[in-house]
């Protein structure tokens, strides 16, 4: 590097640390920025030398091109990386770096202008012989307008955002009905949404694939291409899933894709790295935009290539070359990336925000991309992406199942998100097979969801939150006294003899609309308890593994070994293992918090609530499942029963007495 010595990342989260990790690998100093939702965030640990910029909002700090440029100032940078979203196609961040002195790492301002808009790109693509999509030239600001196109083209079509982006600003038309409203709604969320209320009106492809060429210039007219990827797979128009090179994609036209990519990019003195996506229908493909900038999906190119993308913009934008000839370019094997988000597939992708207890991806063998790790927060002011895991393999199947297997062995617990769904989506059989198109998730969510197959809970996760239920109660139980919890279950018992489970419940796990009754026996000198989970009996047990892999138990059930993740309180326990991921509501069971005689017979109030009877007196017989205490909780009676025949030891309430969770009530002692 000559210009080039010290870079200021104008981003946050994954991509800020990936690019850090290039920087850093070729010699050049590096500094981040910061909104003040970010100031403990991974990047800013990470990089170790950051600026805030503002408040929480992007408006206040991602996206104040003032604020950005004093914090390359401020730092000493030379130039700045936009990474990918915020600032990173706006032509007036660049001019506003380009008269501060500071070296934008990316395409001119004028490129931008040229095709950062949709509509400009495609009259680009248009002059220079790029096929596109029938529809109007440019985009439309008067409503009459785009009326009299809709009405005049052939249905179904399609009403884009001119400023939209990332699937955003977009409307099917498959009907009449209704016309002017809808395009005036269009209009205004656009303007809403984007600032620019303009429209462009095409012809709407229904299943087609989305196919994206990665490409790169010199600002002088050269230009080359690194190959396409394939990113067909995606809800709400936005990718979930992405491979390279494209899946089954015919040798001719490929080599068209790829040639049109390249004019594009000549034509139109590109500099930097770009992308140039289209639809491809049967065997024609048509063009669709172009992001100037790094994609997200930028690292299974590199990972078919071997180029490492970040220093390929660094070194032409320090040099103002190519730093490799197109025949230097070579595609090798096939990779998957899989975005994996904080979002509920059954909700329809919705995100999710909180906390990441635990963020594992240490036993994954694939490329982890994140911005995260155990214990951040995912807010609602950014992209709800958590990391990309990448794979690589010989040949598409061998990389699939590799990506398959990152998932399975990946430990994100606190918060919904769309792990489970990506795995499931790899084994579907259009991805398997490539037939694939780009309604094909949306499709299959449209169903009804009892169409769809819901993955069985395993009776291995139900013991597993059982067992950490029962520790919590344990630990919580004051009057347990020596029964301490230790390297997972150990500890000792008066008495001897079998050990069976009680005759009533301790808990009921619920996961969806399906329910489990635990029954627990005796804790055993080796750390076992026999549980009984509907008509199954077992033993299990369930001890914490040494500090390296802290937060993972070890789990023997049913002569099987398993490993997970797991985290929760006595209301709600959520784990991952490598058969999946489960989430559990905890009821303790009215008769008792603990439901076996491995207590000595104290009888726990199961939740907080008032005394309403005490049906049995100290000294009075009992036999097993008879109501000895009734409370009174959210307009329900809670009926604590004895564990087994004997007498009433003692009693410790009296009817009134407001009682917490888990508190002793009173103490049965066994027959003779």
């Amino acid at each position: 590097m000559q210009r080039i010595q010290k870079v200021l990342i104008a981003n946050r989260g994954e991509i800020a640390c990936r690019i850090a990790r290039t920087c850093r690998r070729l010699g050049l100093k590096v500094a981040t920025v910061h909104s003040s939702a970010d100031r403990d965030a991974r990047h800013v640990r990470e990089i170790g030398e950051s600026v805030e910029l503002g408040g929480a909002a992007p408006s206040d700090s991602y996206l104040r091109i003032d604020a950005l440029v004093a914090a390359a100032r401020r730092v000493g940078a030379d130039s700045v990386h936009p990474g990918f979203g915020f600032v990173s196609e706006n032509p007036d961040f660049v001019r506003a770096l380009d008269a501060a002195g500071l070296i934008f790492i990316g395409p001119t301002a004028e490129t931008m202008e040229r095709l950062g808009g949709k509509a400009q790109a495609k009259r680009e693509a248009a002059r220079l012989g790029v096929p596109v999509i029938a529809g109007s030239e440019g985009g439309m600001s008067d409503s009459a307008a785009v009326l009299r196109m809709v009405t005049g083209m052939p249905l179904p079509l399609l009403l884009k955002a001119v400023a939209g982006g990332g699937g955003r600003g977009m409307a099917v038309i498959e009907t009449l009905d209704g016309i002017e409203a809808r395009v005036e709604s269009a209009m205004r969320e656009a303007e809403k949404a984007f600032g620019n209320g303009e429209l462009i009106v095409e012809s709407y492809l229904p299943q087609v694939r989305h196919v994206e060429v990665q490409i790169a210039g010199d600002g002088q007219g050269q230009a080359i291409h690194l190959f396409e990827r394939e990113c067909t797979l995606q809800r709400r128009h936005q990718k979930v899933i992405e491979e390279a090179p494209s899946a089954g994609l015919p040798p001719l036209l490929r080599g068209r894709l790829l040639t049109d990519a390249v004019k594009l990019a000549g034509g139109v003195n590109y500099r930097g790295l770009g992308t140039v996506e289209f639809v491809v229908t049967n065997d024609r493909h048509f063009f669709l935009e172009v992001n100037p900038r790094l994609q997200v999906e930028h690292p299974v190119t590199e990972e078919v290539t071997g180029l490492d993308l970040v220093e390929l913009q660094l070194r032409i934008a320090d040099t103002g070359q190519l730093p490799l000839t197109q025949a230097e370019v070579r595609c090798q094997g096939h990779a998957f990336e899989a975005r994996l988000c904080a979002e509920d597939a059954e909700a329809g992708f919705l995100p999710t925000t909180g906390r990441l207890q635990r963020v594992d991806f240490s036993r994954a063998a694939v490329r982890i991309e994140s911005g995260v790790e155990s214990g951040d927060e995912i807010t609602p002011f950014y992209d709800s992406m958590i990391a990309k895991l990448v794979s690589h393999g010989a040949n598409r199947e061998a990389a699939r199942r590799a990506l398959a297997a990152g998932l399975r062995d990946s430990t994100v617990i606190g918060l919904t998100t769309n792990l489970q769904f990506l795995h499931e989506l790899l084994h579907w059989p259009q991805t398997i097979d490539g037939s694939f198109h780009t309604r094909l998730i949306d499709e299959a969510f449209a169903t009804s969801s009892t169409t769809r197959q819901v993955p069985e809970v395993p009776a291995e996760h139900v013991a597993a939150a059982a067992l950490h239920w029962f520790a919590l109660q344990r630990v919580a139980t004051p009057a347990l006294g020596c029964w301490s919890q230790l390297q997972g279950f150990t500890g000792w018992r008066l008495g001897t003899g079998a050990s069976v489970p009680a005759l009533l419940p301790g808990v009921v796990l619920k996961s969806g609309s399906v329910e489990w009754p635990v029954r627990f026996g005796a804790l055993l000198p080796d750390g076992g308890v026999d549980l009984q989970i509907g008509e199954r009996t077992e033993r299990a047990s369930l001890a914490e593994l040494p500090a390296l892999t802290s937060g993972h138990r070890l789990l023997h059930f049913g002569g099987r070994t398993l490993e997970l993740a797991l985290a929760g309180d006595a209301a709600g326990i959520e784990l991952t293992s490598p058969l999946g991921r489960s989430v559990f509501e905890c009821t303790p069971y009215l008769g008792g918090a603990i439901g076996a005689d491995e207590v000595g017979g104290l009888l726990l109030a199961p939740m907080m609530g008032k005394v309403v009877a005490i049906n049995a007196a100290a000294g009075e017989a009992v036999t097993a499942g008879q109501t000895v205490i009734v409370l009174e909780s959210m307009k329900m009676e809670l009926h604590v029963s004895a564990p087994f025949d004997g007498a009433v030891a003692d009693v410790r309430c009296a009817v009134g007495d407001m009682v917490e969770r888990h508190q002793v009530l009173a103490e049965v002692a066994a027959a003779a």
